[in-house]
């Protein structure tokens, strides 16, 4: 298997932290998460070392402002040279294509590989209850979702971000070469924290992730890189199941 498709998020507060984790798992070559904590905490420098072991980063920025701001943020995430990064579906059409146009001119210009360009669906740690009553959205979490793909895919990004229990629908609605990146992925028998919709690893492999995303399972364990490892194997076998 392709290792990199898992991504370990590093969700911890300073470089220190970070580059830690990364010097234990590098020689799994697995994905890199930097998400907002570490981001607002260390700034690019932290995309710079994670870099500099040779490993690939998945800047979790979560873009979500007009278009003309989203497309000045996507052109610094490309220069950065990140692997893939993500900006919110809810913030529509326009302000997506803009982000994405934006990156891959970017990247062009400068002779780098375009970055792989997500959208925020519906965070995983939503539930149907707070779609209706706290965000006024009457669809059903899953339609929602789906409904929210497909105007990923047609602002022009390569795929989404959401919750392994949207896969099916998310295939259905958007075809087999769109990307799916799963967050809410959590072993047998391990915490589900602040997550509501979790799958195993192989069960999101079984059912067609392209990526999975695993935080605290690994960086909290006593031993990361055989937790990482096993999340690894774990993916794989359910990618046979799915074959």
């Amino acid at each position: 298997m392709d290792s990199e498709r898992l991504i370990a998020a590093l969700d911890v507060p300073t470089l220190k932290e970070a580059e830690n984790l990364v010097e234990t798992l590098k020689p799994l070559g697995i994905t890199f998460k930097v998400g907002l904590e570490l981001f607002y905490s260390e700034g690019p420098a932290v995309v710079k070392i994670i870099q500099s072991h040779g490993c690939k980063v998945f800047l979790d920025s979560k873009f979500h402002d007009i278009p003309n701001t989203a497309a000045g943020a996507s052109r610094a995430a490309a220069r950065m040279g990140v692997f893939m990064y993500n900006v919110h579906t809810s913030g529509g059409i326009e302000m997506m294509k803009c982000a994405s146009d934006a990156a891959r001119e970017e990247a062009h210009k400068l002779g780098k590989v375009p970055p792989k360009i997500l959208g925020v669906t519906v965070l995983t740690s939503i539930d149907n209850t707070v779609l209706r009553e706290q965000l006024s959205i009457t669809k059903k979490l899953e339609d929602q979702v789906a409904f929210q793909a497909h105007l990923a895919q047609k602002a022009g990004l390569d795929g989404v971000v959401a919750s392994p229990k949207e896969i099916g629908l998310i295939r259905k609605e958007c075809g087999p070469n769109f990307l799916i990146v799963t967050p809410g992925i959590r072993p047998q028998d391990s915490s589900l924290d602040d997550q509501q919709r979790v799958m195993t690893p192989r069960q999101a492999a079984i059912q067609g992730a392209d990526y999975i995303v695993v935080g605290r399972p690994i960086t909290k364990a006593q031993d990361p890189y055989n937790s990482a490892l096993a999340i690894v194997k774990e993916f794989e076998e359910g990618l046979k199941k799915h074959e």
